[in-house]
């Protein structure tokens, strides 16, 4: 835990506002709102929004599945603000991988830990993200002094790579490279844990998704060192990015999965958060529009705290507590269970909120 001494005046807010939103976004889920909201079985164009708060059953896209490929990216982005603020300080890069490397090792346990708290015993899972979070900012931050080409050519080597890994490797009952639970990512489960997820997930992610924190590297290099064209260059990047994913998922070439996080989904999902971190940009920090920014940034610059703690205090006891209260004071009204349910939700996450906003205003801030 550190307490803030100052603020930089070259801060990219944008960064700090994404962060934000993707926080209270997942905040939200663990204060089960959406789950509230599709209680209300709404149908037509409601009911289409609602689910896409969910992640896509299997072969296709939804909002939802943006959110962790953008929490991969913004870090990446980070990862490139601290290495160059470091450099300038005189910090050599191996110094700070040391840094690097402790952080991964922290993050990789809580991540761990987090699968035992929602199994209430001791558990070896490999599929949180902040699991492969610790993965994948170690492979970026190998390569984050190179220039952005040969970050560009490492990424389409892993993406190749996953690619061969699920078409070549194909086990017995495993040898299905695009069917749920049958292909080499969930093989890869049964070697290292002795499990496959329930839901399709795999652990080998972190190769693919790699390039999610790669491209953060990759768009904080842009920032701090190529000013000219910057937009445009990105917004060209992220076109390309949806072309080809989308490409190969229409052809029929490789499937846009998220839960296995094929190629196409990798490309895909990223076009679509270049293009979401450029609006974002372009209204805080091109056009200034700034003034209610601290609502989102209050959660985001607590963000692995935040997360710690919905996912383990919120989950295990503040929702449940919190829906007694909220129950109490407008069940009155007669609002249908549905409806109660919706109010808890949103009490919880107001709850959650008002915690980071109070640890802003110390300027107390949590680091791994």
């Amino acid at each position: 835990m550190e307490k803030l001494t100052d603020q930089r005046s070259d801060r990219l807010l944008s960064l700090d506002v994404m962060r934000g939103i993707i926080m209270i976004l997942l905040a939200a889920e663990s204060a089960l709102l959406y789950d509230s909201l599709a209680g209300l079985e709404a149908g037509g164009l409601a009911g289409s929004l609602i689910r896409q708060f969910f992640h896509h059953p299997w072969n296709g896209l939804r909002f939802w599945d943006l959110v962790q490929p953008a929490f991969m990216t913004i870090a990446g982005t980070a990862l490139y603000f601290s290495y160059r603020k470091k450099q300038q300080q005189g910090i050599s890069w191996k110094q700070h991988f040391r840094h690097v490397l402790i952080r991964s090792f922290r993050l990789f346990l809580c991540g761990v830990a987090l699968h035992c708290v929602y199994a209430g015993k001791l558990v070896w899972e490999l599929w949180n993200v902040l699991t492969q979070l610790s993965v994948t900012t170690l492979i970026a931050y190998l390569i984050i002094g190179r220039s952005i080409k040969v970050q560009l050519a490492v990424s389409v080597c892993l993406l190749l790579l996953t690619e061969l890994l699920y078409r070549t490797v194909l086990m017995p009952g495993f040898d299905q490279p695009f069917a749920e639970g049958r292909n080499f990512g969930s093989w890869m489960d049964t070697v290292l844990m002795g499990k496959i997820n329930s839901d399709g997930w795999v652990a080998i992610n972190i190769l693919p998704t790699a390039v999610h924190t790669i491209a953060g590297v990759a768009i904080g290099k842009a920032f701090s060192t190529y000013k000219t064209h910057l937009l445009r260059n990105l917004i060209t990047a992220a076109l390309l990015c949806l072309l080809a994913g989308y490409a190969l998922d229409l052809l029929h070439i490789t499937p846009i999965i998220k839960r296995i996080s094929t190629s196409s989904f990798v490309l895909a999902s990223l076009g679509w958060v270049i293009l979401i971190f450029v609006m974002i940009y372009w209204l805080v920090d091109r056009l200034q529009y700034r003034k209610y920014a601290w609502i989102v940034t209050v959660v985001g610059m607590n963000a692995i705290f935040i997360y710690l703690f919905f996912e383990t205090v919120g989950r295990q006891w503040l929702n449940g507590v919190v829906k007694i209260f909220s129950d109490g004071l407008v069940g009155w009204t007669g609002i249908q269970d549905a409806g109660l349910e919706i109010v808890a939700a949103f009490a919880v996450l107001l709850a959650e909120w008002c915690l980071c906003y109070w640890l802003y205003k110390k300027r107390i801030f949590f680091k791994l």
